[in-house]
């Protein structure tokens, strides 16, 4: 990726993620990248590209981030469970606390035919695996739903999280997974 590139998509990201996908047009993206409209089509070919680079590139990160904090915790099935919602809570500080960025995108995506749907429901297809997985690791007989149950905690933290409806809700769903986990290690 061009330098000018890089900018663009650094920009359009905290753009999106501030103001909403929608809200922003390339006009801003590419004034407050310091490139012309021009050099921003030649890059992403449309608004709907950047769009999809800029979720991409959060998933990215969110996995990389996400894999230091799950090898960090080691192989204790229920430590590496609540390394999920600890790295949650430690990326929302760090990136923003306007909630969950797919799901902030899927507030304003909702038709699957556009190229960014089939990247915000992977990255959510790809959560529920993971937890699943890591549910496997502590009761393989009810890994299904053990993984569906703290795939909706992890989600509904981060919704609540966004809309500040209470403090620390990620807290509080790992609380809740931790019980859960508990109720779960034999």
């Amino acid at each position: 990726m061009t330098p000018a590139a890089q900018r663009v998509l650094d920009t359009a990201g905290r753009l999106f993620y501030e103001r909403g996908i929608h809200a922003v047009g390339v006009d801003l993206i590419a004034t407050e990248a310091g490139v012309t409209k021009k050099t921003l089509y030649d890059r992403f070919g449309s608004k709907e590209q950047i769009v999809v680079a800029y979720l991409t590139d959060r998933d990215q990160r969110w996995r990389s981030f996400l894999a230091q904090r799950l090898d960090a915790a080691g192989g204790d099935p229920g430590g590496r469970v609540l390394a999920v919602f600890d790295a949650a809570r430690a990326w929302s500080a760090e990136h923003g606390s306007r909630g969950c960025g797919m799901v902030n995108a899927h507030a304003e995506i909702s038709d699957p035919s556009h190229p960014a749907y089939a990247v915000i429901a992977e990255q959510k297809r790809w959560m529920l695996a993971l937890f699943t997985d890591l549910a496997r690791e502590v009761d393989p007989e009810r890994a299904e739903r053990l993984g569906r149950t703290l795939m909706l905690l992890h989600e509904g933290g981060l919704v609540a999280h966004g809309l500040s409806v209470f403090p620390d809700p990620l807290g509080h769903a790992r609380d809740v997974a931790r019980d859960l986990v508990g109720r779960h290690t034999p």
